[in-house]
């Protein structure tokens, strides 16, 4: 057997742990940028295992065990990043001036290894013993597979290293233009009216989405058009006719303004609606998966004579576990210190904070990792979770009862929305990590590590994860700001970033506390999500490639339309390359399948180049307005050069476009 002939193999080493830590601070700078600019952040399992591969080259003893180590630390640090889907709603509603480095780091640290954790008893049922494809898993245990077995020495690798490098460069040229040089615009947006309403025509230049866009592939993308059809080309013509448009106010604010207002909880209903059916429909497999996972784990089954087979034991998972909650407490008590509450309420809020924590984060990381598991780390929504989580601990603090004297004065009611948003930070920190560890250790399997030496890797790769995440959102924030929180005054809004997560969440806890939430839009919203999971359902019963996810949907409706477009580009880019593929396979007469798949991964190693290297530009310039303290330091071109700097940056997309095509297409 494979795993046989392993069992010699160094695994988790020293310098793997270092190789993986300097990995994760590029990714996680990466994701954290990406994920407040636009609202998405990426797996990094594939590049991390192919930088590893093309390093670990160097030392003659290296192995697939350890490069399989160095990935699994990787992503789970850079999955850590989602965080910051919540955090930055702490800025905005006014209760942080910045982010505090300890409970920052505490809250990732605590609900990132309490992931770790609760993932590890569903390992055995979900994994091993059960039937879930875990897409990203696999095709990240072929890489390292293809990468190790190179004959010509490590060819396979270094080609891989050189596609990401590839779109790396494309990427932080373009990028260095547009957000430093200013001389391309970064998107292209045509306002006209007809007759009462308005209507824009808008596309991205991001190539960052453009890389997720090729990843989520082109069903996502068709149904994120959807979304960005129903939210600009339906609900804002319709709402800009219907209301008072002041007189002083630009046709573009004033739509963008109903856009933010009303638009985009339809798409937060939608996508809440999405994810209680997800776990609605995966309530009953979860069940049954975690009591015969709990069962194994107490009988020790699964630590007795495989090396493959080998869980961190009940023990440890019981003291990190503790200790995981003790450090929760600690950074609840911490962030509520000073307030002005009673001890007895202090107590109270604590106790409350940590155990919905740790009940509903194990929940929704069962439910998660079973996700993954069916659909992928990337496909998994981890924003819908979220938006289930803040209503759901904003609407039992309120049933409580233990913030009525705190929502009698505006700072009281303030602290009430900011104790929502922290509890919630630690439900996405559980359910991101949860979501993408049983992916790494459905890799590890596949290659033949040892389960608990890689569970340390995961927990290893939360910790660096939690130091990089707070310095690098400090940095973002000074240098750019935020929508609606600015550090300094007089800075540009129009370059804050707009972590639409945070706003829309932050927007949810402060309407329910406000009782001036808009259920309107919302019940919209979760009608058009119930119309659009029928659809979807009739499509699935019929067979074929048709379908109709919901939640991808709704991410059309509530990211704005310059995100959207990019991806649904990306995923047309893909969609257009795989039709040549399967043309050229045919007309040679080869297998389809096995024709593309090469390029499929080329593809995925392109398209995380253009994600990383647009995603490290934008943290350098953030450095560097930081040092300047100028908005636009390096700026060439004043703004009267926008209109020009738009076709520019339209003509370099779509060279760029086309260079993407050509790299990752086999010659004729």
């Amino acid at each position: 057997m494979q795993n046989d002939n392993q069992a010699g193999l160094p695994e988790l080493t020293l310098r793997g742990m270092l190789l993986g830590a300097l990995i994760t601070v590029v990714f996680t700078a990466s994701n954290v940028y990406l994920g407040l600019k636009v609202g998405l952040t990426f797996s990094s399992a594939i590049p991390a295992a192919v930088i590893s591969m093309a390093v670990l080259r160097l030392f003659a003893n290296a192995n697939i065990l350890e490069n399989n180590m160095v990935q699994t630390q990787a992503s789970a640090a850079g999955t850590l990043s989602s965080v910051i889907f919540i955090l930055p709603g702490l800025l905005m509603m006014g209760h942080w001036q910045g982010f505090p480095f300890l409970q920052t780091l505490g809250i990732c640290a605590a609900g990132g290894m309490l992931g770790v954790m609760f993932s590890i008893p569903l390992r055995r049922v979900m994994v091993v013993q059960g039937e879930l494809p875990y897409p990203e898993g696999v095709a990240a245990a072929e890489i390292l597979r293809v990468g190790s077995a190179d004959a010509d020495g490590g060819e396979e690798s270094r080609r891989g290293l050189r596609d990401i490098l590839f779109g790396g460069a494309l990427a932080a040229g373009f990028s260095v233009a547009a957000s430093g040089l200013k001389v391309f615009a970064e998107s292209m947006s045509l306002w006209f009216a007809a007759g009462a309403s308005a209507v824009r025509l808008t596309m991205g230049f991001s190539l960052a989405l453009v890389g997720a866009g090729y990843m989520i592939g082109i069903v996502s993308g068709i149904a994120i058009l959807i979304g960005l059809v129903l939210a600009w080309g339906v609900a804002v013509p319709y709402l800009t006719a219907v209301t008072p448009h002041a007189a002083d106010v630009s046709l573009a604010d004033f739509a963008n303004g109903l856009w933010k207002s009303q638009v985009r909880f339809i798409g937060a209903g939608m996508i809440g609606v999405a994810a209680i059916w997800t776990l609605a429909t995966l309530f009953g497999p979860m069940v049954q998966g975690v009591k015969a996972s709990l069962s194994t784990l107490a009988r020790r089954q699964q630590g007795s004579t495989e090396r493959t087979d080998q869980d961190m034991s009940p023990r440890w998972i019981v003291i990190i576990s503790l200790a995981m909650i003790g450090l929760l407490a600690v950074v609840f008590a911490s962030f509520l210190a000073g307030a002005p509450v009673s001890p007895a309420l202090f107590a109270g809020l604590v106790v409350y904070a940590v155990v919905f924590a740790f009940v509903f984060g194990f929940l929704v990381a069962a439910a998660c990792g079973y996700m993954a598991g069916l659909i992928g780390s990337s496909s998994s929504p981890i924003s819908g979770i979220g938006i289930v989580a803040v209503i759901l601990v904003s609407l039992l603090l309120l049933a409580s009862g233990m913030v009525d004297t705190l929502l009698a004065t505006p700072e009281g009611g303030k602290l009430a929305i900011a104790i929502a948003l922290f509890v919630t930070a630690a439900i996405i920190a559980v359910a991101a990590i949860a979501n993408d560890n049983l992916q790494d250790l459905k890799t590890g399997q596949l290659v033949g590590a040892t389960p608990w030496r890689q569970q340390v890797a995961l927990l290893v790769g939360c910790v660096v994860g939690a130091l990089v995440i707070p310095p690098v959102l400090t940095l973002l924030y000074n240098a750019y700001g935020f929508t609606g929180a600015l550090p300094r005054a007089g800075m540009d809004a129009a370059q804050a970033l707009a972590a639409p997560q945070a706003t829309l969440m932050t927007a949810i806890a402060t309407g329910i506390f406000t009782r001036e939430l808009n259920w309107t839009m919302l019940t919209v919203g979760v009608g058009l999500g119930i119309l659009l999971i029928v659809i979807d359902w009739l499509l699935a019963r019929r067979g074929g490639v048709a379908r109709l996810p919901v939640l991808a949907v709704g991410i059309g409706i509530y990211l704005p339309p310059v995100v959207s477009s990019a991806l649904f580009v990306g995923a047309l880019l893909g969609w257009f390359i795989e039709r040549a593929l399967r043309r050229r396979a045919l007309a040679a007469g080869a297998n389809v399948e096995a024709y593309a798949d090469k390029p499929r991964q080329r593809g995925i190693l392109v398209a995380s180049g253009l994600i990383v290297g647009e995603s490290l530009v934008g943290v350098v310039l953030a450095g560097v307005i930081g040092f300047t303290g100028k908005d636009a330091p390096l700026a060439l071109v004043s703004g009267s050069f926008e209109s020009i700097g738009q076709w520019l940056g339209l003509a370099a997309f779509a060279l760029i476009l086309l260079a993407f095509a050509r790299r990752i297409m086999p010659a004729r």
